[in-house]
């Protein structure tokens, strides 16, 4: 009984701050995306393009700070300190030098990066100013996003929340200050969200700095160790590698489907665009049951405790069965009403209520590839499996059915949508197959 009451405690402790989180951010994005919309369109494309570039860095950080996680929870479980403050500086290291690749050529060269997304030079040079100011926030984003996983492992999620929310409502608050000169400050326009961006994630570093040194003082004794050495290297790299080469060609399959969208018409994707911020919410509701398995199963994976990993990865799974089922309901009966919020045509409204329609039938399938490929899964530390698995159902099933729904059968955009969705049930199917055999069950040494 004690027991359960601490995987309960630890899934609440774990699942609630990071939902949350995630749920701010989404919601504050969209209010980012109304305010920088009365600049018109060029500089709505400009920092749109600019955006785009910026979260192929966003990517890699990620999937460090996933391997961050997988790493210090194992070593946690294992009661290693040497290995977890090794796992912390090597990463954050690793995720400050890919900071400074990435903040030098955005600072230096943003015209020529920006000439491969637009040849409008209004467009392009409102995209490059952008970028070049967003460079600055590059470097405080990779360390606080290292530390927040950090935190997470060490039961400290509810700090990487307060850090977001603070940093949110600054920006919030800054973006109104600065594009539109307010309180005494130049109307700043596109450069105004740039420096918004860049203020408050600094000042989100810092907080999470802040409570990652009052954590790590309480739970372990830190010790400024980072070289990976003979076999410690080679399993690092085993980890690393497919996490960065899975992340990487997701974002590029999410970059043609939205092509594909796009190439359907103007109206259908439009639609589709209505229902973006309503997926983004529904899945960050439900994003925390991700990091909680993949943290929680690291530890009992660490311990050598594998019984115990296997029965609660099968507890998380049903949590998330229900609570996208339930989302789901929910979305049946409120989609018509969502879309009536947006000024457009009865068309596009009718289409992207469709859209959700699609969406609420596969969310299910989505949250469990979200709960299994990137948390439990991953947690034992064999992510090439994670790497085959989304490459196939991405490069082998989503990508050609999309082109198959839209270019050769000439399907509606929502009938593409549930062709191209059922890459979802072929990954679930293989990650559901890979989970009951247990190969992915691992201890780190």
């Amino acid at each position: 009984m004690d027991n359960q009451k601490t995987f309960y405690k630890s899934v609440i402790t774990i699942a609630l701050p990071v939902t949350l989180q995630s749920l701010l951010q989404s919601s504050f994005s969209v209010i980012d995306q109304i305010m920088i919309g009365k600049l018109g369109s060029s500089s709505i494309a400009g920092v749109g393009l600019g955006a785009k570039f910026s979260s192929m860095y966003s990517v890699i950080l990620s999937a460090i700070a996933a391997v961050t996680g997988i790493m210090v929870s194992q070593y946690i479980g294992k009661k290693d300190e040497m290995e977890v403050n090794r796992s912390f500086f090597a990463n954050l290291f690793l995720a400050a030098a890919f900071s400074a690749v990435f903040s030098v050529a955005c600072f230096c060269f943003p015209e020529y990066i920006m000439g491969f997304y637009t040849k409008d030079i209004v467009t392009r040079h409102a995209a490059a100013g952008y970028l070049r100011i967003t460079a600055l926030s590059f470097l405080p984003l990779a360390a606080s996003m290292v530390c927040s996983a950090v935190l997470r492992c060490l039961d400290a999620a509810k700090y990487p929340l307060y850090a977001t929310a603070a940093s949110v409502i600054l920006n919030t608050c800054l973006n109104y200050v600065l594009i539109f000169g307010k309180a005494g400050m130049p109307e700043m326009g596109v450069n105004g969200a740039a420096f918004a961006t860049v203020i408050s994630q600094a000042v989100s570093f810092v907080l999470v700095l802040f409570f990652m040194v009052k954590t790590v003082k309480r739970k372990i004794k830190p010790v400024f160790v980072w070289r990976f050495t003979g076999g410690r290297r080679k399993q690092y790299l085993k980890i690393l590698l497919p996490i960065i080469a899975c992340e990487f060609f997701w974002s590029l399959g999410e970059n043609i489907y939205t092509a594909i969208y796009g190439n359907i018409g103007t109206e259908p994707c439009a639609a589709m665009t209505l229902t973006i911020p309503l997926q983004t919410l529904l899945i960050g509701a439900l994003s925390g049951l991700s990091q909680a398995a993949g943290i929680i199963i690291g530890k009992s994976l660490g311990s050598r405790e594998y019984n115990r990993a296997y029965k609660e990865s099968q507890k998380i799974m049903l949590y998330a069965l229900c609570g996208s089922a339930l989302l789901s309901v929910i979305l049946l009966f409120s989609g018509k009403y969502y879309v009536q919020i947006y000024n457009t045509s009865r068309e596009v409204r009718e289409t992207a209520f469709y859209i959700l329609v699609v969406f609420a039938l596969v969310s299910p399938v989505k949250v469990q590839n979200m709960v299994l490929g990137g948390g439990i899964l991953r947690s034992g530390g064999k992510t090439k499996y994670i790497m085959c698995i989304d490459f196939m159902g991405t490069w082998l099933f989503g990508v050609p059915l999309g082109y198959l729904g839209a270019f050769v059968l000439n399907l509606g955009i929502p009938y593409v949508y549930l062709l191209l969705s059922l890459e979802e049930c072929v990954r679930l199917a293989v990650s559901l197959v890979l989970f009951k055999k247990k190969y992915w069950m691992e201890s780190l040494e």
